[in-house]
């Protein structure tokens, strides 16, 4: 088997003391893929020259995250747009980006948000969408201009019907950390129903540990253990069937990403 973790922001300080370390435990785990999003202009523009590694591709996305809103500058979407045309044959995705109710300056978000969608619609890509209880103000973003390469809904949590919007629109839903948590039975029941086509599996690495890592650095390695959650809420437990689902989810990431 092997593992595509389509949401993991190796090159983040966190992993700088034993970054080798951190990428060979994640091939170990048969992780050969990973897709390494931007989130400020700053991190996306070091991020083009990652070079792959430990025997690991690293795929990149260039975008510019709500939850550094502080630290973006007027002018550095612009900027953004220019360096991701300029490299358009080494990106994947435009993103990390979306909007967050957690953070203020919602209209500027949502502004932000649509230049993104703009930019995936000029160069045919993908995006990486964050969302945190902001679901309604993505989908108002996508009837004001719709995504026409579709892309990944990171970390996602939300009901079946909100689920089905994203699937609608040609998302499809990561899958991390959250489904190891009992509180969030609402989730792990929309991710149980829905089609495995429709998932791809993400760490969110050095973000979202699992349960019973809570206050840890979460790694890509712990990528086997979210496939063992979602196996358990599918109700597969035989070897080949296991194989049948890591091979779904690795295909699904790769047509999402058109790679």
């Amino acid at each position: 088997m092997a593992f595509f973790d389509t949401h993991c922001h190796i090159d983040f300080d966190e992993f700088e003391n034993d970054r080798d370390k951190v990428l060979a435990d994640a091939a170990a785990c048969n992780v050969s893929h990973m897709l390494v999003p931007g989130v400020t202009l700053a991190q996306s523009t070091k991020l083009l020259s990652l070079e792959n590694t430990q025997g690991i591709t690293f795929y990149k996305a260039l975008g510019l995250h709500p939850y550094f809103l502080n630290e973006h500058q007027q002018g550095d979407f612009e900027r953004l747009a220019a360096l991701a045309k300029s490299h358009r044959d080494s990106l994947v995705a435009i993103g990390e980006c979306g909007i967050d109710r957690s953070i203020d300056k919602l209209d500027y978000q949502q502004q932000l948000f649509l230049q993104h969608i703009e930019l995936a619609n000029q160069l045919s890509l993908p995006l990486v969408v964050h969302h945190r209880k902001s679901h309604d103000l993505i989908a108002e973003a996508f009837k004001i201009l719709k995504p026409k390469c579709g892309g990944i809904i990171h970390a996602f949590s939300g009901s079946a019907q909100v689920a089905n919007y994203y699937v609608e629109q040609g998302f499809k839903l990561g899958v991390g950390g959250t489904i190891t948590y009992a509180r969030a039975q609402k989730t792990r029941d929309v991710i149980a129903s829905m089609p495995i086509e429709n998932l791809v599996l993400e760490t969110d690495a050095p973000s979202m540990p699992l349960y019973g890592f809570q206050g840890e650095r979460n790694t890509p390695s712990q990528i086997t253990r979210v496939f063992d959650e979602l196996c358990e809420l599918k109700g597969i437990e035989t070897q080949s069937a296991r194989i049948m689902l890591a091979e779904q989810l690795y295909s699904s990431s790769c047509s999402v990403l058109r790679i």
